[in-house]
């Protein structure tokens, strides 16, 4: 009898245990399928806006998160953030915008597509749920989107051609107006990147500088790092590289330093250690995007839709709304340097 009482006891005492760890876990904060749940509004009741980021790995991410829940907290409404493990994954962003479409309380959507196609059959699908869409940083194909009976309400982003155009200007400033310059770019098929690769290479071309190189390093330091000191090795005349985002300028400003050669180097972001860079007399400049106020613009725009009811409109031409970007140097870096 006291063996039984004692295996009794034993019982009851695990059943608590387990129902104690199921009440705790309720309670956590819960991952969304192949990503993260960045960010939730604290407040009570469910958000009516959701955002799906590319990642939240860099600092330009980080910013652009910021800038929502703090335009979020302004508003007071809430806002739900998630980012894509990395910038390579594809699928795992495709069904993050697809649970939250399923989930059903959200009215408005903001999206930074990994690509310029990735996202549209979700997209589409939301469209006909009438779910409103924003398209923030990366360019969506309308065309390709049309055709499967998707539609954004807004495009909100950097004007990624005029940042090329900077950081080439710059670059052709500080190399006297003459020599041979490369280009650095970002992920094939990112239309930001390609944006910037495109007004770099214009305004190379239009100063009359020969661009013996065009690779991409996929946003990689690494990588950055291995395809500049290819260019580095087969170009001994080279005088500058414009780089499509500065986790790459880091790396390629590294393969700079190792080679002992005078390369000036401008990156894209204004990322703090990049700024710091070019306060040190080290990168040439980086032309720095506000990320925060994309996203803080990107959720008004989710919340005018949403207050004007706007129906999606498949096929209707898209508004886009450019925030200014800014040349940091080392005349002005100390200005952007964090305390």
């Amino acid at each position: 009898m006291k063996k039984m009482k004692a295996f009794i006891a034993a019982v009851m005492a695990a059943a608590m245990s387990l129902s104690m760890a199921a009440c705790g876990s309720s309670s956590s904060s819960s991952t969304a399928a192949s990503g993260s749940a960045a960010s939730t509004a604290a407040a009570s009741g469910e958000a009516q806006y959701a955002v799906v980021l590319k990642v939240l790995s860099s600092q330009f991410w980080q910013s652009m998160r910021d800038g929502i829940q703090a335009e979020a907290d302004k508003l007071g409404v809430k806002v739900d953030i998630y980012a894509a493990n990395t910038e390579d994954d594809v699928e795992g962003q495709v069904s993050l915008l697809e649970n939250a479409i399923s989930k059903g309380t959200y009215k408005a959507i903001g999206v930074a597509p990994i690509s310029d196609v990735n996202l549209n059959n979700a997209i589409a699908d939301a469209t006909s749920k009438g779910i409103k869409i924003v398209d923030i940083d990366e360019k969506i194909n309308m065309d390709a989107l049309s055709k499967l009976g998707g539609s954004c309400y807004a495009y909100v982003a950097t004007d990624n051609k005029a940042v090329g155009k900077m950081g080439a200007e710059n670059l052709i400033k500080q190399i006297g107006g003459s020599g041979e310059v490369a280009i650095v770019e970002g992920k094939a098929g990112a239309v930001s990147g390609e944006n910037r690769r495109d007004g770099a290479k214009a305004a190379f071309e239009a100063a009359g500088l020969k661009i013996v190189e065009s690779q991409p390093a996929d946003w990689d330091r690494t990588k950055a790092y291995d395809v500049a000191t290819n260019y580095i090795t087969a170009h001994p005349d080279l005088k500058a590289i414009y780089c499509c985002n500065d986790t790459m300028a880091m790396g390629v400003q590294e393969a700079v330093e190792a080679s002992g050669k005078d390369v000036k180097v401008c990156g894209t972001d204004g990322n703090d250690d990049a700024i710091q860079s070019v306060a040190d007399g080290k990168l040439a400049a980086t032309v720095a995007q506000d990320p925060a106020s994309v996203g803080a613009k990107g959720l008004d725009l989710l919340a005018e839709a949403v207050q004007k009811d706007a129906k999606p409109q498949v096929g209707a031409e898209v508004p886009v709304y450019s925030i200014d970007a800014i040349l940091i140097t080392k005349d002005n870096a100390s200005q952007y340097l964090k305390k």
